[in-house]
């Protein structure tokens, strides 16, 4: 067993988070302050991002991508945690769930996706429908080869800077042993389409500058050729979606909690009160001790989940320990340093406060935490017949 990277991935690395502290650091401070990101800014990114052949790096090379396998690919979002997201968006990743396209699709959405023309957001939460998916009340009736859908969609991320979202559709119901059961189709929906419409959010504690979006939908009629996959098989590919989802989730939040981390050691270790540096006393050295035990325990668990995904193995398990353990640590790991500096750790002239804002959403978007402990729990008693 070799816990080392490779050479490749350590370069990997290493370029990543000098792309984030030169690009990315600098204007975080700004977008922090008025919650907004310029478009001539996120397009600038995005091109540096291509220069250094890093967009769309989550997808094959057969169709464009760098073709990193999830544990490089893993490397790479626990690096861009360091960084905004309100930024590291434009660090282009479209959602893998493209792969999925036709071959008319794929000219018209997934090859535009990958060399940057395009930028996509996927619409799944409604206002009634978050944890519980299957109970999404936006709806598409067919009509002749067309389907009119309507209904809302709210909390989607950067649907603003979207070109076209990848929507999943309530189409029909099934009876099951449970009751009734929503059957689900995944759309493409193009910006501007008649009826649909891409509106501003809430106002968010989280991440400034990555906004959520509401979307809605008015007798919006859509042709077949806009199904992605198969009718009534939305969660077929949304399942492969929601692994790459969570992992990236654990891996941003570890590489938060490393940013975080640095600052509490420098602190501890220069400040001094009553005549010795602070770290000199086990009420602030422990709490590094501690830190820093989560963020390695944390790293781990979620580098060992991307490694299972590329052996094949199963990884559902894994995937959600990951999730629920790095974004519970980032939580503890952001409070921790904010109490090491004291007052100054919520003043705007340091991060950490923003650190400590920005955690609260990672235990809630891309499944809760109680849902990872639903499916962790599941697993384990389930083949007990429990």
């Amino acid at each position: 067993m070799n816990f080392a990277l490779t050479e490749e991935q350590q370069m990997i690395v290493d370029t990543v988070r000098t792309f984030v502290e030169t690009e990315i650091y600098p204007h975080e401070n700004e977008v922090e302050r008025t919650g907004v990101v310029p478009r001539e800014l996120g397009l600038e990114i995005a091109r540096k991002c291509k220069e250094l052949g890093f967009f769309a790096c989550n997808f094959p090379e057969e169709v464009g991508g760098a073709g990193l396998d999830h544990l490089t690919f893993t490397l790479v979002e626990r690096e861009l945690g360091r960084g905004s997201m309100g930024l590291t968006v434009f660090f282009g990743r479209p959602s893998g769930i493209l792969m999925a396209c036709n071959e008319d699709q794929r000219e018209r959405y997934l090859l535009p996706a990958v060399r940057g023309d395009k930028f996509d957001a996927l619409a799944m939460t409604e206002p009634d429908a978050g944890s519980d998916v299957r109970g999404m009340k936006c709806f598409a009736r067919p009509d002749g080869d067309d389907w009119i859908v309507n209904g809302t969609k709210h909390f989607i991320s950067h649907a603003d800077i979207a070109d076209f979202v990848i929507v999943f559709i309530a189409t029909g119901e099934e009876q099951t042993p449970r009751g009734p059961k929503k059957k689900i189709t995944c759309f493409l929906v193009d910006r501007g389409t008649p009826g649909f419409e891409i509106r501003e959010g809430y106002n968010s504690v989280s991440h400034r500058g990555y906004k959520n979006c509401i979307l809605t939908f008015d007798d919006c009629r859509l042709p077949s050729a806009q199904i992605l996959g198969e009718v009534h098989k939305g969660f077929d590919i949304a399942n492969d979606w929601l692994y790459a989802t969570r992992l990236t989730v654990a891996a941003t939040s570890v590489g938060r909690a490393r940013r975080a981390f640095d600052y509490a050691l420098s602190y501890a270790a220069e400040r001094k009160q009553f005549g010795k540096p602070i770290s000199a006393n086990q009420g602030v050295s422990f709490k590094l001790a501690d830190m820093i035990t989560e963020i390695d325990a944390a790293d781990l668990l979620t580098l060992s989940a991307a490694w299972r995904l590329d052996q094949g193995l199963p990884s559902n398990r894994e995937i959600a320990s990951a999730k629920v353990f790095a974004t519970e640590m980032l939580a503890r790991v952001t409070d921790e340093a904010i109490q090491i500096y004291g007052g100054m750790g919520l003043m705007d002239d340091l991060p950490l406060a923003r650190f400590w804002r920005d955690a609260r959403v990672e235990r809630i978007w891309d499944g809760t935490s109680e849902i990872q402990r639903h499916i962790i729990s599941r697993d384990l008693l389930r083949p007990l017949g429990a």
